[in-house]
């Protein structure tokens, strides 16, 4: 598959548990995850629109989409990066998350950067 240089975007996410707003006996678990989007092309392109898909351990798809990410809409030049932290709760204890930005660059072109899968989990969900 040709990847235009100009548009290259690489995404990478964190998670983790948290167990501060988490009540397992009312099937509650919050994660928290920390997403870092770097632009590795050769214009800069702006975040217009994010997709999730968030799939909890029992196979129950959530799909979430809106405008930006955490209120912005931010233009990252090459070579540069934004990074933000958001939450997401399910009912399991393990789950995961991935999607798509919806990108535009400063020539107008619009592309879409993959959020690849990762996983939430809470520690001791494994043993």
């Amino acid at each position: 598959m040709y990847r235009d240089p100009r548009y290259l975007i690489e995404v990478d996410a964190q998670s983790a548990f948290i167990d501060a707003q988490s009540n397992p006996s009312d099937r509650r678990f919050v994660f928290a995850y920390t997403i870092t989007i770097r632009n590795t092309g050769t214009l800069p392109a702006q975040l217009l629109h994010r997709y999730w898909k968030i799939t909890d351990g029992d196979g129950h798809v959530r799909e979430v989409q809106g405008d930006g990410v955490v209120g912005e809409q931010p233009m990252i030049v090459p070579g540069d990066a934004f990074t933000y932290t958001s939450g997401a709760v399910l009912e399991t204890e393990v789950g995961t998350m991935e999607g798509h930005f919806d990108m535009c660059a400063v020539d107008g072109e619009t592309f879409q950067a993959t959020i690849p899968i990762f996983s939430l989990l809470r520690p001791s969900a494994l043993h």
